[in-house]
């Protein structure tokens, strides 16, 4: 009996140890997979400098990474001091405005029911300011070495992607290369189509933003537009993070001034979902609405920020893949219409 019990006690242990090696493996995966798109990026625009130039398209990669850091360097140059400064701003302000915030909601019935309902964050408690420091350092030290391990993969792959190219189609059968060589061009080329998309409407996101930021007299439009332009390459999450800070930086001029970026910010994208996105699908990707935002939460409940980020596109790997694979050659359907 006890031998039995040990016996289940270690099979449940290793299948718990299996579990989590699979979930990091695929957490790896999707690095992996993040470098590829990277390094489609770097390649395609590589290749679109030497089509233009004298130079390699290897030299067209490189230069694209030089103007890359250059950009992003200039940008922090310029821009960093005044939006720390802003910043400093925003934090001496906060303590008065978020007082003055709990003095209004708890002037109303509903405000106080709230308010004594909530747990004091800052008083008791066994929160410890040093173990949530830790914390914060142990995640940034992880994001920064997984960048780093994506920035290093995606440049080799833009580098030479043929090498690695045919030693992925060296695991598929002989007689299986040349249609399998048929999907990963067809995948290729749906990510470029899509990364062109997300480009064209992060620069649209953008430019709304920063000229709406200067027509109300925010500080800054240029450097807030460019950041929410960014993250409007996160789906879903990415223009509350964009425009988080532009909303911070007008609060410490006035609250309403607060309240008019809030509004700008629901505005533009009500424009960018309800008319700029659908028009950039269908002539990008032609995903469907439902299954990219359930990919996104099934992304986001697996990985967390990572599966959020990275959803939308391994999507389109499996579509393009499925319409190619199963469709086409295992139903003998037509499989041209979609990405």
């Amino acid at each position: 009996m006890n031998m039995n019990a040990f016996r289940t006690a270690m099979a449940i242990i290793g299948v718990l140890v299996l579990l989590i090696l699979l979930g990091q493996l695929l957490i790896v995966l999707l690095l992996v997979f993040a470098a590829i798109l990277l390094a489609i990026l770097l390649r395609n625009l590589g290749l679109l400098i030497a089509s233009r130039t004298p130079l390699s398209p290897n030299a067209g990669v490189g230069v694209v990474c030089l103007l890359l850091v250059a950009g992003l360097a200039g940008f922090f140059m310029s821009e960093g001091p005044r939006m720390a400064a802003r910043l400093g701003e925003v934090i001496e302000v906060l303590p008065d405005a978020a007082a003055q915030l709990r003095v209004a909601i708890a002037g109303t019935d509903w405000g106080a029911y709230v308010l004594d309902n909530t747990p004091n964050l800052t008083g008791g408690g066994d929160f410890s300011v040093t173990g949530a420091l830790g914390g914060t350092l142990s995640r940034a030290v992880g994001v920064v070495a997984n960048t780093v391990v994506v920035l290093s993969v995606g440049i080799y792959l833009a580098l030479d992607p043929r090498l690695y190219r045919r030693g992925l189609l060296h695991l598929v059968p002989t007689r299986r290369r040349r249609r399998a060589a048929e999907v990963l061009d067809a995948v290729e080329k749906g990510l470029w189509k899509w990364l062109i998309g997300q480009f064209v409407d992060m620069v649209a996101v953008g430019l709304m933003i920063g000229v709406g930021l200067w027509a109300l007299g925010i500080p800054l439009p240029i450097a807030l537009g460019l950041i929410a332009g960014l993250t409007n390459f996160i789906p879903i999450l990415g223009p509350f993070l964009g425009g988080a800070a532009a909303v911070l930086i007008a609060f410490a001029q006035s609250p309403v001034d607060a309240l008019y970026v809030v509004i700008l910010i629901v505005v533009v994208q009500q424009i960018d979902g309800q008319v700029l996105m659908p028009l950039i699908q269908q002539r990008a990707t032609a995903l469907p609405p439902a299954l990219t935002v359930l990919a996104v939460v099934v992304g986001g409940i697996l990985f967390g920020f990572i599966g959020v980020l990275l959803a939308t596109p391994m999507l389109l790997v499996i579509l393009i893949a499925s319409r190619m694979i199963y469709v086409n050659d295992l139903l003998d359907g037509d499989a041209r219409d979609g990405p």
